[in-house]
C-alpha cells in the first residue's frame, strides 16, 4: 500500500501530466493513434500489423484501420515478411518519416518555447532531472 504522501505525489502528478499531455496533443496535426504508430515503426524498424496491435495495445482489427489510413497517406508502406508468406511487414516510408520529425518538432518547438518563457534557470534544471525520474517511473514493470 503507498503512503499518503506517495499517493498525493501519485494524484498530483497525473493531473499535471494529463493537463501537459493535452496541451502538447493541441499542436498535433496527425492524429496520436497514428503519430503513436509512425513512432513505433520509427524506433523499432518493420512490423507486422499484429506486432504493431501488441505494442500500441489495442486490438489487431484496430491496428489494421489505422495501418490503412496511414497506407492512404502514404506514410507507411508494406512489404513480405522475409520468412513468414502470409505476413506482411509495415514500415515508414520517406514521407512518413519527414511527417513523424515535423510533428515531433512541432511538439517539442511548444514544449520549449513554453519551458523558456515560464521557468526560471532553477526550475529547468529540476526539470531536467525530473525527466529522467519520469522516465524511470514510465517504464516500470
Amino acid at each position: 500500500m503507498p503512503t499518503p504522501e506517495a499517493a498525493a505525489i501519485a494524484a498530483e502528478l497525473r493531473t499535471a501530466m494529463g493537463k501537459l499531455t493535452r496541451r502538447v496533443k493541441h499542436e498535433d496535426r496527425i492524429p496520436l493513434g497514428q503519430v503513436a504508430v509512425l513512432g513505433a515503426l520509427d524506433r523499432n524498424g518493420a512490423m507486422t500489423t499484429s506486432d504493431l496491435a501488441a505494442d500500441q495495445r489495442v486490438r489487431p482489427q484496430s491496428m489494421a484501420r489505422v495501418v490503412g489510413l496511414l497506407m492512404e497517406q502514404d506514410l507507411i508502406t508494406r512489404r513480405a515478411h522475409p520468412t513468414d508468406g502470409r505476413k506482411s511487414l509495415v514500415e515508414l516510408s520517406d514521407a512518413g518519416r519527414a511527417a513523424l520529425e515535423t510533428e515531433r518538432s512541432r511538439r517539442a518547438g511548444w514544449l520549449a518555447q513554453a519551458i523558456e518563457a515560464e521557468l526560471t534557470d532553477e526550475e529547468r534544471a529540476l526539470l531536467a532531472r525530473s525527466a529522467a525520474l519520469l522516465e524511470r517511473l514510465a517504464t516500470r514493470d
